[in-house]
């Protein structure tokens, strides 16, 4: 039986309908994390954009989805349950990515620029990008 991971994140989109991108070992990816003891799923997800891009006042949105992956991690194999929400932000914010999560760099991305950073990340990041656009109609 794998060790399962309950984890939280977003898709933190801003006043120009584009979304958020981060850069994370190698792949393009969305801000989240783990699931803190007593915390909700929603505060998680919120906690976690947070502090991985230094964003402020998330509007926290509908449920998109949850995703499902397993990994290795110390030879001990791992099901990460995470549950993905529609994020908004407003105003002028300072992107501060969090280098001890091994966050290279962040990036706002317009729908129509969104190939090259599908094309290097993961099957369910693409799968909840899709999924966020298609219920909010966006897809050209």
């Amino acid at each position: 039986m794998p060790e399962q991971i309950i984890a939280a994140g977003g898709i933190v989109s801003n006043e120009k309908g584009e979304i958020l991108f981060q850069f994370r070992r190698g792949k393009w990816d969305l801000p989240k994390g783990k699931l803190d003891e007593g915390e909700s799923i929603p505060e998680c997800a919120v906690r976690e954009v947070e502090e991985e891009t230094g964003l402020k006042n998330i509007q926290l949105g509908e449920l998109i989805g949850v995703t499902t992956h397993f990994y290795i991690e110390r030879n001990i194999e791992i099901e990460k349950e995470t549950h993905w929400y529609a994020m908004k932000v407003t105003g002028e914010q300072q992107l501060v990515p969090q280098v001890e999560e091994d966050i290279e760099k962040l990036e706002w991305v317009s729908e129509h620029k969104l190939q090259p950073y599908l094309a290097d990340t993961y099957p369910n990041i693409i799968e909840i990008v899709e999924r966020y656009f298609d219920d909010h109609n966006q897809l050209n």
